[in-house]
Formats: C-alpha cells, sequence, structure tokens
C-alpha cells in the first residue's frame, strides 16, 4: 500500500533535518545583512506597499482638493468672527 503525499508515516526529507544542522540566530533575518542590504530591503517594501495604494482619480482629487480648501476658508472667516467679537467685548469691559 502506498503514502499519500504528506502522510504522517512518511515525513519529506526536509522535514528530518537533525537539529544540530539548524542554523538558529539571535539578531533574526536582518543579524547578518549590512547596512545598505537594510536600505534597500526597506526601500524595496516601500514600492511594494505604495503599489497597493488605491490612488485618487484626477476627479477625486479636484473634489477632495476643493472640499478641504472650502473647509479652511470657512474655519478662517469663524476665528476671524470670533477673534473680532472677543477683541470688542475686551475693550468694553477694559476701556
Amino acid at each position: 500500500m502506498t503514502d499519500a503525499v504528506g502522510s504522517i508515516d512518511m515525513p519529506d526529507a526536509q522535514d528530518e533535518a537533525p537539529e544540530s544542522k539548524k542554523k538558529t540566530r539571535k539578531g533574526g533575518k536582518r543579524a547578518k545583512k549590512g547596512p545598505l542590504k537594510r536600505l534597500a530591503l526597506f526601500y524595496r517594501q516601500i514600492v511594494a506597499e505604495l503599489r497597493k495604494v488605491v490612488w485618487p482619480s484626477r476627479n477625486q482629487l479636484t473634489t477632495y482638493t476643493t472640499v478641504v480648501i472650502v473647509f479652511v476658508v470657512i474655519m478662517i472667516a469663524l476665528v476671524t468672527v470670533i477673534d473680532y467679537g472677543l477683541n470688542h467685548a475686551a475693550k468694553y469691559v477694559f476701556g
């Protein structure tokens, strides 16, 4: 009778490696790499993450920018009105 692939009775040859041959590093994967290789890996990871980003279309970008600018103008007007009112109230109270 033959065993199925991945059977418990017949482990793969790579699974039978003795513990003495396995290398353990204290610092993890980055322990043996130089600073330039780590920097290159960091850069590659950044590029990979940026490829996952869903970038807005030109229409969406224009809409979002307009909304932000309008909101900032409204907030500036609100703070200006409050500042003007408090300025006049302080002049009235303190002469």
